[in-house]
């Protein structure tokens, strides 16, 4: 029991370190790069940044207010948990916005520039928020609760499609039709963004391998590479005859070793290499719960 509370502590504790560090990197981006520039950066922030112009509203005010209908919404759909995690995650980011914005400098160069660094900050700030299970509210939880509605539906789609309406609308308060495309690589720089930081910056690699010697390829992949190797029985769907697959996870700098041990053993190995997001596991990533 002990033991127990001692590590929800711990989850506490990592939660809130790394939405405020989220939340630091996000209100950077809009305070910083894209808000003084005209830029929207899609989702709330978008419409928040609209009512900032047109209003001089708080845009992390705006940003959490009209959250609120939607925590409200989601409570029952979706559960405690989640929806605790995201409030907390909201209200960090959207007081470091208002907080920073007085304080931190202004960039007005190339706008370009602005867009691509705001796009690089938001991401990584909604990448650390991603990584402990929440998110900042907005079209996110948005497209979950139109997806219940509308089930066969992509809720990256609809998350895109929300953001066009948004970044579209921009379009009559700025009248430029530069900054709706400039709105669009920081949606598009974004997402990259998110990606990286969600996939710990890895270039992992799944090898599929389909060999005769199948038993002296595991010994070797397991001698050279120290990597569990799993072995799944096949056979040929042109020729008829019997296989072994070989399943392995691997580093991508280990890869040249292994394709060079198995060719060694087996010359009309067939192999496959193909990048994964993220493995989860011994010698490789731990689970965000387990940080």
């Amino acid at each position: 029991m002990q033991q127990t509370g001692v590590r929800r502590i711990g989850n506490l504790f990592f939660d809130v370190l790394y939405f405020a560090a989220g939340g630091a990197l996000y209100a950077l981006s809009v305070n910083v790069f894209t808000a003084p520039n005209g830029i929207l950066s899609g989702g709330f922030t978008g419409v928040a940044t609209i009512l900032n112009r047109l209003f001089a509203f708080p845009i992390g005010t705006a940003v959490f207010l009209l959250n609120i209908p939607l925590f409200i919404i989601s409570f029952k759909k979706f559960g405690f948990s989640f929806i605790i995690k995201t409030v907390t995650a909201t209200f960090l980011m959207s007081a470091l916005i208002d907080l920073l914005a007085p304080i931190v400098p202004v960039y007005r160069g190339d706008k370009l520039l602005s867009a691509l660094f705001g796009g690089i900050l938001s991401g990584a700030g909604l990448g650390l928020v991603f990584l402990r299970g929440a998110t900042t509210g907005g079209t996110d939880i948005l497209s979950k609760l139109l997806r219940l509605r509308f089930p066969v539906a992509s809720m990256g789609r609809m998350v895109l499609i929300l953001d066009l309406l948004i970044i579209a609308a921009s379009f009559a308060v700025y009248r430029s039709l530069e900054n709706v495309l400039y709105a669009l690589v920081v949606i598009y720089v974004s997402a990259q963004s998110i990606d990286l930081v969600l996939s710990g910056f890895s270039h992992d690699k799944l090898l599929f391998i389909i060999t005769k010697e199948g038993a002296s390829a595991v010994e070797t992949i397991t001698r050279a590479l120290d990597r569990g190797v799993s072995i799944l029985p096949m056979r040929g769907g042109y020729s008829g005859e019997g296989r072994q697959m070989l399943f392995c996870a691997a580093r991508a700098n280990d890869v040249p070793r292994v394709t060079k041990a198995v060719r060694a053993l087996d010359r009309d190995a067939f192999i496959v290499v193909t990048e994964t997001a993220a493995i989860l596991g011994e010698g490789f990533r731990r689970k965000a719960e387990d940080l």
